[in-house]
């Protein structure tokens, strides 16, 4: 509410003290890995079931359930109005941004499954990192982590605020909702385990991820280069792509988390159906 470039100052320094305290927390652990507790390398393998449950796991559940680390990339998407040549600078932030963050989480999940063998995390499924910790006997460590973990959770929530709210701007400057279903959404989220929203989180976004890419295709193919308005790299190749890797991960969720975002999914096509597709602005005549 107080603006844009004080939004990004903020959040500049809050990063910045973020990725400080990762770095510290890399170069303190390093030196505590035992690459004994690296093998077997891959125990759950790639996509398996418990025995009589139909609860799958291995690296491909797994990399769909923590697929919500790295929403927020797309969010800053969401401020193209605000940004000098989005064409080129919002690319070019998000696929750094993307890069940094991927090679961290590599080198946190080493260090950390190369001190506290896998196992032993079931003991410290709150705070995996606090265990690790334990291990190392660095106890002043826990105090700085900590507080890169509170200052890491106030960055998100600012971050998909500001996206939030530019995404029901903009929805709503088009007639697609009114302000009613900003509120309704806002209360139903309040009420939902948190675990739960997670998986909707990942199912949710995996989904607009695919429903993206496969629009690229279709205005490709209906549309010339000049009325379109903008440029996707790798055409098909890409968005097939994007569309297969998505598939792969949203089958790795359980089939409660497909029930539940069928429903809200049905719930979002009625709205648009009996309220968006009337009032948005791209019904008026000679818009474009």
């Amino acid at each position: 509410s107080i603006g844009i470039n004080q939004t990004k100052k903020t959040n500049d320094i809050m990063v910045m003290i973020k990725l400080a305290i990762i770095v510290l927390f890399i170069v303190c652990t390093v030196w505590y890995i035992n690459p004994a507790n690296w093998k077997p390398f891959s125990p759950y393998g790639i996509y398996t079931f418990q025995p009589g449950s139909t609860q799958p796991y291995g690296i491909v559940p797994a990399a769909s359930i923590v697929f919500f680390s790295f929403i927020g990339f797309d969010a800053v998407s969401s401020s193209a109005e605000e940004t000098i040549n989005p064409n080129k600078t919002l690319p070019r932030g998000i696929l750094i941004s993307l890069a940094v963050s991927t090679v961290l989480y590599i080198i946190m999940t080493l260090i950390m499954t190369g001190v506290v063998p896998y196992k032993e995390f079931a003991k410290f499924i709150d705070a995996p990192v606090a265990g690790v910790i334990l291990e190392t006997g660095l106890n002043w460590l826990a105090f700085i982590v900590n507080l890169g973990a509170l200052i890491g959770m106030t960055t998100v929530m600012l971050v998909q605020l500001y996206g939030q709210s530019r995404i029901c701007y903009a929805m709503s400057r088009d007639g697609l909702f009114t302000w009613f279903f900003g509120i309704l959404t806002a209360i139903a989220g309040g009420f939902i385990n948190i675990n739960v929203l997670f998986e909707l989180v990942n199912i949710g976004t995996l989904s607009a991820f695919i429903i993206v890419s496969a629009g690229i295709l279709w205005m490709r193919k209906t549309q010339p280069d000049a009325h379109r308005g903008f440029r996707a790299p790798g055409v098909p190749f890409t968005p097939i792509c994007a569309i297969i890797f998505c598939l792969i991960l949203i089958f790795g969720l359980n089939w409660e988390t497909w029930v539940r975002f069928a429903v809200w999914f049905a719930l979002g096509l009625v709205v648009y159906f009996t309220y968006s597709r009337k009032h948005s602005q791209l019904n008026e005549p000679g818009l474009f």
